[in-house]
């Protein structure tokens, strides 16, 4: 096959396992999706949040940042503990579904500090999902296709949230910031669900490992 085609069928990902393949497609439907937030995140905090402005919208960034920080690493290492792979099967499963109800809690914002909660909500889901999807997804890489399939997954999200970058000013002008959000919930769940794909190629492994000591 000359590298042309073959250029081709990485891009559809054609030439990837079943488990790479279907987490590609739902980070791109989730961080797409998400790409409809970037350009009007702030705004939407300072016009739409009582006693908000940009400096309020800096630091819910931070405190996403800092809760998601601070958590990961315990949350990780807790993960790890559990043998096999159905358990972070199902972190990311969860996890990913209630991520996905995040942007509706946008929605019925009205305070400074209900802001400030779902920014630490957000936090602690993300930290608890990112580890383990990227757990799953290093693990699952081809052999010898490591690096095209990471730059396969980073090229198509990175495009996707370009892409909806792109609309996601004109939606919130047209229909509101509250349609956006609601756009972005729908999108994400599906995005996460389409994870339920991958289920049948997880190994084994019980939450009841967590208390056997490993050597």
């Amino acid at each position: 096959m000359d590298g042309k085609k073959t250029g081709w069928r990485n891009y559809l990902m054609l030439n990837f396992n079943n488990v790479i393949r279907w987490m590609i497609i739902s980070d791109l439907v989730v961080i797409g999706s998400y790409g409809l937030l970037a350009p009007i995140f702030a705004v939407f905090i300072t016009d739409y949040i009582e006693g908000a402005n940009i400096q309020v919208a800096g630091i819910a960034v931070t405190i996403f940042l800092i809760t998601k920080s601070l958590t990961q690493i315990p949350i990780a290492t807790l993960i790890d503990k559990i043998k096999g792979e159905k358990d972070d099967f199902w972190v990311v499963f969860i996890g990913s579904i209630i991520m996905s109800l995040i942007p509706l809690g946008y929605i019925f914002v009205k305070t400074v500090p209900q802001l400030y909660f779902i920014q630490a909500v957000y936090g602690i889901v993300t930290a608890t999902t990112f580890p383990a999807y990227m757990a799953i997804f290093h693990r699952h890489l081809d052999k010898n296709k490591e690096g095209t399939e990471l730059g396969v997954y980073y090229t198509l999200t990175d495009i996707g949230a370009a892409a909806t970058g792109a609309i996601g000013g004109s939606l919130a002008y047209y229909l509101g910031f509250k349609w956006v959000f609601f756009l972005v919930m729908i999108f994400n769940l599906l995005g996460s669900l389409s994870l339920i794909f991958i289920k049948r190629d997880m190994k084994t492994g019980h939450w009841k490992d967590l208390w056997i000591v490993r050597k």
